[in-house]
């Protein structure tokens, strides 16, 4: 679900210094030529956010098509495992990505979010590190965690307190990704969703390019969709 307005602080209390170096110069100079990288990552172009801009492989019914219709259709595609065709569906391809996998709950959080799993331990958590992005500079970060507790009761307590803005949060991963400028995750663009014992946590952020906020959180529901890497 969207986050609720609640809790002290702004944004999910990011101003206390969670930043994440996020892709700049490397998306927008490897996208015009189709470089890479590193490790083997290439980049390519794509469309653009909302109705407006999409991407060129796309065809033209899509234009036609609401940002809502299209966000459902690439949550259905991500469910799966179709993460390619759900970005295509909102006009972009993914351009970099970092996973990381077994992180400790209660050391990679803060906040009351920290606080619940101290009391209430988690089994496993990933998470990723994620740009999106339609080849002409409208690029987004998207951090994404997927955390396993030990029973959905579990996971929907946990939802109860990550869900309210200002409560803290799972902090994004941050390097592994070259030619950085730092990016704070306010918690304004986020979806979360509960799947038996597992929640996946979404967030987004604008990297560069003129993006509004209705792309940002379809990223963030679509993303929430995807399944454990």
């Amino acid at each position: 679900m969207d986050r609720r307005i609640g809790g002290k602080g702004g944004g999910s209390d990011k101003g206390g210094g969670t930043l994440v170096a996020a892709i700049v110069l490397a998306i927008g100079t490897a996208a015009a030529g189709g470089a890479t990288l590193g490790g083997g990552a290439a980049l390519s172009g794509a469309g653009g956010p909302g109705q407006v801009r999409m991407a060129e492989g796309v065809t033209d019914s899509l234009a036609g098509e609401s940002l809502g219709v299209r966000t459902q259709q690439g949550k259905r595609a991500a469910r799966r495992g179709d993460a390619d065709g759900a970005w295509n569906r909102l006009g972009v391809r993914a351009l970099r990505q970092r996973v990381e996998r077994g992180a400790e709950c209660a050391a990679a959080s803060f906040g009351q979010v920290q606080t619940f799993f101290l009391r209430t331990p988690c089994r496993s958590l990933d998470r990723m590190l994620l740009a999106v992005g339609d080849g002409k500079g409208n690029d987004v970060l998207v951090s994404v965690a997927w955390v396993g507790f030990r029973d959905r009761s579990t996971a929907r307590e946990f939802t109860e307190v990550i869900d309210v803005h200002g409560s803290g949060d799972i902090r994004p991963l941050a390097g592994g990704l070259t030619n950085f400028a730092d990016v704070a995750f306010t918690g304004h663009h986020y979806h979360s969703e509960i799947r038996g014992e597992h929640v996946t946590i979404a967030e987004t952020e604008r990297l560069g390019g003129h993006l509004d906020a209705g792309l940002l959180q379809s990223v963030a529901e679509v993303a929430s969709m995807l399944p454990r890497p």
